[in-house]
């Protein structure tokens, strides 16, 4: 049971219109969107910066976001979001059932990691999650693969799915019943 509970149809025009804008044309707003929405300035910010991490703007790959995302969500334990990306993007970025059960539950080194640049991404995660930092080797090694604004677009991404994660787990967001309603 959700300790704030997601909001509800019918929705009120200005809510209504802004989670229209959160999702895909013709889904449903996923369970965090109808959160936000319990607090209209606050999805109305988030909206924009979340738009960022997830559109075309974004320096990363959506192959390298992806990876980011997932892993940041499994360290962090919230299984509502990563469920919902790899359900709404896993295919689409081609990550292989071995690659999800390793972001969930394995390491960079793992057999199906074959891209040092993803091994990297994952590094980088798990040093952002253990440390809030990474240390001067790790650094060195993403600073020949990845440039400037691609690392710094990969410290915010990482940052704000474990802000995202805290939300979901912290207010005990149920899991998504259908895939295809997944976005965030």
């Amino acid at each position: 049971m959700s300790r704030i509970a997601p909001l509800q149809p019918p929705y009120p025009e200005e809510a209504a219109t802004l989670l229209a804008a959160m999702m895909p044309p013709g889904v449903p707003p996923i369970a965090l969107f109808r959160l936000f929405a319990r607090n209209l300035p606050m999805a109305r910010a988030t909206h924009g910066w979340g738009r960022y991490e997830l559109g075309r703007d974004l320096t990363l790959t959506m192959r390298q976001r992806e990876i980011v995302i997932d892993r940041t969500c499994a360290r962090c334990g919230c299984e509502y979001e990563w469920s919902v990306h790899v359900q709404m993007f896993g295919a689409r970025v081609a990550l292989t059932p071995d690659q999800q059960r390793s972001l969930a539950d394995g390491s960079a080194t793992d057999a199906c990691w074959t891209d040092d640049t993803e091994r990297l991404l994952i590094e980088a995660v798990d040093a952002l999650h253990d440390t809030s930092d990474i240390d001067d080797g790790l650094w060195a090694r993403l600073a020949k693969s990845f440039d400037e604004p691609q690392l710094i677009d990969l410290l915010l991404l990482c940052g704000w799915y474990h802000a995202i994660s805290f939300v979901a787990r912290a207010t005990r967001l149920p899991l998504e019943s259908k895939p295809e309603a997944s976005a965030a």
